[in-house]
């Protein structure tokens, strides 16, 4: 029934965002009554934190394995960029906003796996494409990991990209397009233009 619960709420969250959606609506879409599930959480908060840690644990085994795909650190960055599309392709933009403003137990464990997991993880993609000749020699790691962390979470802004102006997948995808020609050397440039994603995305040619 725990199990059930999270499952139930993410669902809601990732369709309405946290803040409008009520321990109600958990129960009316668990067809169960509140009191079953104060059994088991005492709040929304509680659920929400058991549903961010699952999803986190998720994500981070997804993007070790991107590892295995392929050596090549422009593959990687853009088989990651991908993996966001997919992964929130039908996330409801102001979840990560009601996650920052409203719910602080749970942003911390968000800020925590970004700034421990995320920022290691492309510090070493860089320094590996460094090392390769594909990324440019001169690009400061530690400056420009967390410039594409950052890139992130303005994407999912309302306040800076609003959603009835502005599609939240498209604004990704233009930042990781622009991050990555920012950092490539020529050699760089000739293997990133023969790359194009298989999910109707197409870097070089955005539409």
């Amino acid at each position: 029934m725990k199990e059930r619960i999270v499952k139930s709420a993410l669902n809601l969250f990732w369709r309405y965002g946290i803040k409008s959606v009520t321990m109600d609506d958990i129960a009316k879409e668990l067809g169960i009554s509140k009191r079953t599930i104060y059994q088991h959480y005492p709040d929304k908060e509680a659920i929400l934190a058991m549903a961010i840690k699952g999803e986190l644990s998720s994500q981070k085994c997804e993007i070790e394995k991107l590892d295995t795909f392929s050596d090549n650190p422009i593959e990687q960055m853009i088989q990651a960029a991908d993996q966001i599309r997919t992964a929130i392709a039908h996330m409801n933009p102001t979840l990560i906003y009601d996650l920052k403003k409203y719910y602080p137990e749970s942003w911390n464990l968000f800020q925590s796996y970004k700034n421990e997991f995320i920022n290691k993880n492309i510090q070493g993609n860089l320094r590996h494409g460094i090392s390769l000749g594909l990324y440019r020699s001169d690009i400061d790691v530690e400056v420009l990991s967390l410039l594409r962390i950052q890139e992130f979470e303005i994407a999912f802004d309302p306040t800076i990209y609003p959603a009835d102006k502005f599609h939240m997948m498209h604004v990704q995808m233009q930042f990781i397009h622009h991050f990555l020609r920012g950092i490539l050397t020529e050699k760089g440039f000739i293997h990133y233009n023969t790359i194009k994603d298989n999910s109707e995305t197409e870097f070089i040619h955005e539409k």
